[in-house]
């Protein structure tokens, strides 16, 4: 009889997920944020996350073994609420909850599942629920989900967790070792964060935008470095300026800030105008080659040794969504290669805590993640009942080869919605849920940001390509199947796919494998043949805000509600009706 284990994420009030495991086995994951359409969740749990799982793998709730969850009780005697309350001696009603009160929030989080699991069904008087470290998820998630056999070295940068923030260590023989913790206040990512703040932009979101602002800037021109005191083994934030708490911080409008009105004094007010102005430009810069000095300067200190053993990192976190730092930490001597799930934030903890428990607990071994399409899927059965009840009306067409079709209208310079199979697990799109251009057609790429995305003009595109394209772009076959580092292009490459390209002449590429993704392989097949390059522009199938598309509804409210044409789902091209149409249309492909 198999073990079933569920993993959930979303203790810090945002991100809840949910991941099914059979024995050893990942099978199932989706992001609450998909099921309930609220960015994030934010202070929501995974009910509808955990029904998905249950009701996709045909299983009835009491037939759940476990359930782990990413967040644990932390000792009185461990380092780190000692630390937090010595770090936050400025505001004192902190540092004594967190010595004399320290486990609140974990125990509210366990009593708040423990009873969502039990209206959902399951029998709590023989359904096991484990805590686990919110790092150690983190670990897990990159470590277990690698697949790596050597020795590997394991970082995980974090916002926060319980209190730590920052982990270094490495995998063995199916173990997590801790070689060195940071904790609260003293966050790389919480420092990375507070100045995304400073620049305008919202936390959790914005970071990638100040990563990509940073390739315009000059880091030299204005020293960041008396944000952190850091000295080549230890590091530590500096409260007067960023990841302040209570009376510290800056208030605006009665809206407090992770930054302090010190921060204002030095470096001037909080951007309100033109990012690409001196000085913000630049301070995005230094804040970038900042995070990544000290990020790779930890890496270096504890974790070297471990490196020159294997050259096997693992990171997760939601640090190594940073696409700039994964591809300074691959470029250090001693790593060969790095490995970065396609969901390293906190959603992803759902599956490092499922994963830990049953390498730890069960003793079972865990397989590695080798691609991302873990959530709802779609029949075009399905498809064509939402269209048909559509309040817009939409026209379908059924087609024998919709690979070849969008490979064509790519080719005439058309944007496309393409939704397909399961839903991707993780920020990224994976050719499963993706808006899709043609890098060639320049004006194509632009109405992505004018007419669909409404993002700024300067953000630039992943390209999702062929494995034998990689190698022309790249210089080789890379470990890029997430879509979560950033790879050299060589110069001719860059003039012919300039939006796919940063400032600095490198691309977060993604790389498609026929084995586990056919339909999206073939697509690119196709446009090799029609273009030469088996190359598309890949961007997340939705609008400014909302979360990624999961359903056929979602699909057809999100393409009437943009500038869209097409719109492939399942073996349907769709297109919105003519002015005056009064009901929905099946067109009849052998006609076009």
């Amino acid at each position: 009889m198999s073990l079933i284990t569920l993993g959930l994420a979303g203790a810090l009030g945002y991100d809840p997920a949910a991941a099914l495991f059979v024995d050893g086995e990942l099978t199932l994951a989706v992001e609450e944020e998909r099921l309930v359409r609220r960015k994030h969740a934010r202070d929501m749990l995974p009910i509808e996350s955990i029904r998905y799982c249950l009701r996709a793998a045909k299983l009835k709730p009491r037939q759940v073994d476990q359930v782990a969850i990413a967040f644990a009780p932390v000792s009185l005697f461990s380092a780190a609420r000692w630390h937090y309350a010595r770090r936050h001696w400025y505001a004192p009603d902190r540092a004594i909850d967190a010595l004399f009160n320290g486990n609140r929030r974990f125990h509210r989080y366990y009593r708040e599942i423990k009873q969502m699991l039990s209206d959902l069904g399951l029998p709590m008087e023989k359904v096991k629920l484990i805590p686990v470290q919110h790092q150690l998820a983190h670990a897990a998630s990159a470590y277990y989900m690698s697949g790596f056999k050597e020795k590997t070295a394991i970082l995980c940068v974090d916002q926060k967790g319980e209190y730590a923030t920052t982990f270094l260590g490495y995998g063995e023989n199916g173990r997590i070792h801790k070689i060195k913790e940071f904790y609260e206040p003293d966050s790389l990512s919480g420092m990375y964060a507070s100045m995304c703040d400073y620049l305008g932009f919202d936390m959790l979101d914005g970071e990638s935008k100040v990563m990509g602002i940073a390739t315009y800037g000059n880091p030299e021109k204005y020293d960041l470095s008396f944000l952190a005191d850091y000295r080549g083994k230890d590091f530590k934030v500096n409260t007067h300026m960023v990841r302040a708490v209570g009376l510290r911080r800056y208030k605006h409008r009665s809206v407090g800030h992770s930054f302090t009105p010190e921060l204002l004094e030095k470096l001037g007010p909080r951007r309100a105008g033109d990012v690409f102005q001196d000085p913000y430009v630049h301070y995005a810069a230094g804040i970038q080659r900042l995070y990544e000095n000290i990020a790779t300067g930890l890496t270096a200190h504890y974790l070297s040794d471990i490196l020159k053993q294997s050259g096997k990192l693992a990171m997760a976190g939601t640090g190594a969504f940073n696409v700039k730092l994964n591809q300074r930490l691959r470029e250090l001597p001693w790593v060969n290669e790095v490995y970065v799930p396609p969901a390293a934030g906190d959603a992803g903890t759902a599956i490092g805590a499922g994963a830990y428990v049953l390498a730890n607990k069960n003793k079972l071994p865990v397989a590695p993640l080798r691609h991302a399409y873990l959530g709802p899927k779609f029949t075009t059965e399905r498809c064509i009942r939402s269209c048909e009840q559509h309040r817009d009306r939409p026209r379908y067409e059924i087609l024998e080869k919709p690979a070849e079709r969008a490979a064509e209208l790519l080719n005439q310079g058309h944007l496309l919605g393409w939704f397909q199979g399961r839903m991707e697990f993780g920020p990224r799109a994976l050719g499963n849920r993706s808006i899709l251009a043609n890098p060639l057609e320049t004006g194509s790429v632009t109405d992505i940001n004018k007419r669909v995305k409404f993002r700024e003009k300067w953000r630039n595109f992943a390209p999702s390509m062929l494995p034998d394209m990689a190698v022309k772009i790249l210089g080789k076959d890379c470990p890029a199947d997430f879509m979560t580092q950033t790879f050299d292009v060589a110069p001719e490459w860059q003039k012919l796919f300039p939006s796919t390209v940063y400032r600095d002449g490198t691309t977060r590429a993604h790389i498609v494998r026929k084995e586990h993704n056919a339909r999206f392989y073939a697509l690119l097949r196709a446009m090799e043949k029609l273009t030469g390059y088996g190359l598309v522009v890949n961007t997340s199938l939705n609008r400014p805000g909302e979360a990624m598309i999961c359903s056929p509804e979602d699909a057809l409210n999100m393409f009437f509600g943009s500038d869209l044409e097409y719109l492939f789902m399942q073996d349907l091209l769709i297109t919105k009706p003519p002015e005056d149409n009064t009901g929905w249309e099946r067109v009849d492909s052998a006609g076009g």
